[in-house]
């Protein structure tokens, strides 16, 4: 009889080690014939060849699986011997040993059957040999038994290094993303590829995810990394070694040992060389940083995320090429009154042109952070003159991923060589220095690329469309054809510039009215109206919920609204409202925007004075359209709930005139569209006592004009 090579499993194990849930194993087993017999057990709890289950779920493909870099689809065969393997470890893991030291461990033992085996004592990595010596019996024993089955030493350590996201360890948690790989990769294959030895540098190596994608251990490159963090550091040697090239790569814990005379590493000045300064690292001809950020790094921090972008510029040769992943904040926070490190590190490295691009990664790009948004600053090491304009170029990849998928890293490299893109809102180039009439990246707004693409519509006619629009509107409202019929459209000769709002802001034409956080308790039926999500939504009627003034005198920051001002709710897209009457209470996320003219505009109106139309630049119907408009729709950013910045918001230059009327035919239309939503809401309450009085047996319905016969 043929001895099995895995233990027979149960439901339960099967369940765990395909990572699925219990009633889909369940599932597999009543729906299919195919679904291996038990060889053992009791009926409550039957056993299965392991080997046969493995089999059978070759056949069942992951559903919304990365691809592997062939492009085959993964499937829960390899997924339940994958755990197979590793169960023995995940049961170690359970015991005294924690999670990292398991895994440490585990790639030490896995390192000496790599090409530590062969090494002098000398040549090895610090600890290396604790480590080893320091693994159980029983560790040691599943590792080699890993390696046979894997067919090497490299994959039996990237098995082990897989059980990190199963035993919740921190180093799942900062591994690079394998499309921010994939793009990487790419982005280096120009540099990579010259026929002239290369000098790679890879600052905040992590574990080496980023230097083994890049596969530039060959011996005649130069190659160095750096990681601060000893465990990690830990895992990256044992894990070069596991591959055959931790010899060909230098590991520091800082950047600054790059600086340090090395003897007899590759790199070092001939004897007799009088140039000292071949003692150093080389300028490196592609740098890559992808460091572990953590939550509690703001942006007022002297060491702050971009600190890692400058040492990336200093280690760059003249040619080279730098990439760093940053979060998205560092880019997105506004320069104020105080000037921040981050700020001011930001206005930096754009005035010297250091900054070729901008790329804002896809949302939840990492599967543990799933709430920080990042994007990847693309370097270049020749930095232009300070009187020579820089352009860089900005691309949304979280946008572009929507529109082409998993193919976003190849369509990225591509507008990076070529610049060109046919959805201008997913990339353009922008200058660092301001133009007349022409935004740039130093006015101190937000430079990431959400927040700064916008156009108009493309492939849209807005004149044939508003046109169609009306003689839609004038077929269905034929008792509002004499008002439709006046309504005037026309081309407009030169297309209007445009305004940020938050240069309105400064400026004091508008001011931003901010969401308070009331208790639910406060809040009832009497008082002031609130304004909360639930009332912009339509979810509520304005006026349901209210707060009395002794209640709302708890919150001393609270400001009431005043007629004219704008609602805005600006999650997952900008929705719009005109507080028509005032003396509403804003809930966050809510916010508003008040005309500061308007206010006067209405006294004057109330007192008869004659009111010109060039008195008020903006008007509250005009603002709360413009706003909502799709151009500052899609400016949102936000890896969990998307949200659009108010500040980076535009508004068109319309004359006064223009204004004034755009007003008045808003105004008139929402009038319309209020009478039209109190008739549909006339219409469900019938509907609805009816349909209730009948399904209670209370009423009996009839018509009392007959139509005829009753088909």
């Amino acid at each position: 009889m043929t001895e099995r090579r895995y233990e027979p499993v149960t439901l339960g194990e099967i369940k765990e080690l395909a990572e699925v849930g219990r009633p889909t194993v369940s599932n597999w087993r009543r729906r299919h014939t195919s679904f291996p017999d038990p060889i053992g057990g009791t009926e409550g709890k039957p056993l299965f060849d392991a080997e046969q289950i493995g089999k059978w779920l070759d056949e069942r493909p992951v559903p919304d699986a990365e691809p592997h870099p062939d492009g085959t689809q993964p499937t829960y065969g390899e997924r339940f011997r994958d755990g197979l393997r590793l169960r023995r470890l995940v049961t170690l893991a359970h015991g005294t040993l924690g999670a990292d030291e398991l895994i440490v461990q585990a790639l030490a033992v896995a390192a000496m059957e790599g090409e530590g085996g062969g090494s002098v004592e000398e040549s090895l990595p610090a600890g290396l040999l604790s480590d080893f010596h320091g693994a159980d019996p029983e560790l040691t024993r599943t590792v080699r038994d890993l390696i046979a089955e894997s067919g090497s030493v490299g994959a039996a350590a990237e098995a082990v290094l897989r059980l990190a996201g199963r035993l919740e360890s921190d180093l799942a948690m900062d591994a690079t993303p394998r499309p921010v790989l994939e793009l990487i990769d790419a982005l280096a294959r120009p540099v990579l590829s010259k026929a002239e030895p290369t000098v790679v540098l890879n600052l905040c190596a992590g574990t080496g995810d980023v230097l083994l994608a890049l596969d530039v251990h060959d011996g005649e490159n130069q190659v160095a990394a750096v990681e601060p963090d000893p465990v990690r550091r830990k895992v990256l040697e044992y894990r070069l070694l596991a591959h055959g090239a931790a010899g060909e790569i230098l590991v520091c814990a800082e950047p600054w040992e790059l600086d340090a005379v090395r003897p007899g590493a590759a790199w070092s000045p001939a004897p007799g060389d009088p140039d000292r300064t071949a003692s150093r690292f080389p300028e490196a001809d592609f740098v890559v940083t992808d460091p572990p950020y953590a939550s509690g790094e703001h942006e007022r921090d002297e060491e702050g995320p971009l600190r890692w972008v400058g040492e990336t510029i200093r280690r760059l040769g003249p040619r080279g090429q730098g990439l760093v992943v940053v979060p998205s904040w560092t880019l997105s926070r506004p320069r104020g009154g105080i000037v921040t490190p981050n700020a001011r590190m930001r206005e930096d490295l754009l005035k010297t042109g250091a900054v070729e691009a901008i790329v804002q990664l896809p949302r939840r790009i990492h599967t543990f952070r799933t709430g920080a948004e990042h994007a990847l600053l693309v370097l270049r090491g020749e930095v232009l003159r300070p009187r020579e304009p820089a352009q860089v170029l900005l691309i949304d990849a979280d946008r572009l991923a929507r529109r082409v998928g998993d193919a976003w890293p190849e369509n990225v490299v591509g507008l990076l060589h070529s610049g060109e893109t046919p959805v201008s809102q997913e990339a353009q180039c922008m200058p660092t220095v301001a133009r007349p009439g022409s935004a740039s990246l130093l006015d101190g707004r937000s430079v990431l690329p959400a927040h700064r693409l916008a156009s108009s519509e493309k492939g849209l006619d807005h004149f044939a469309t508003t046109v169609e629009a009306r003689q839609n509107a004038y077929a269905a409202l034929p008792h509002l054809k004499q008002w439709i019929g006046d309504l005037g459209v026309g081309r407009r000769e030169n297309r209007a510039e445009h305004f940020k709002v938050g240069g309105q802001l400064r400026a004091g034409q508008l001011k931003l009215l901010s969401g308070h956080r009331i208790r639910e308790s406060d809040i009832g039926d009497a008082g002031f109206p609130v304004i909360g999500r639930e009332e912009m939504l339509g979810a509520l009627p304005i006026g349901e919920r209210r707060i009395m003034l002794e209640d709302l005198a708890a919150y001393p920051q609270s400001l009431m609204t005043e007629q004219g001002d704008v609602f805005l709710l600006t999650e997952h897209g900008v929705r719009t409202q005109v507080d028509e009457a005032g003396g509403c209470v804003l809930l966050a996320p809510v916010q508003g925007l008040r005309i500061a003219a308007y206010r006067k505009y209405l006294m004057d109106l109330a007192e008869g004075e004659t009111v010109r139309p060039e008195s008020l630049w903006m008007r509250p119907h005009a603002l709360a359209r413009l706003l909502a408009a799709p151009r500052n729709q899609q400016r949102g950013s936000g890896s969990l709930v998307r949200r659009v910045s108010v500040k980076d918001m535009d508004l068109p230059q319309l004359p006064a005139e223009e204004v004034a009327d755009l007003e008045a035919v808003l105004a008139e239309t929402e009038r319309h569209r209020a009478e039209v939503r109190r008739q549909l809401s006339a219409l469900d309450t019938l509907a609805e006592r009816l349909a209730a009085g009948v399904a209670d047996g209370d009423l009996r319905l009839r018509k009392r004009s007959d139509p005829g016969s009753r088909a």
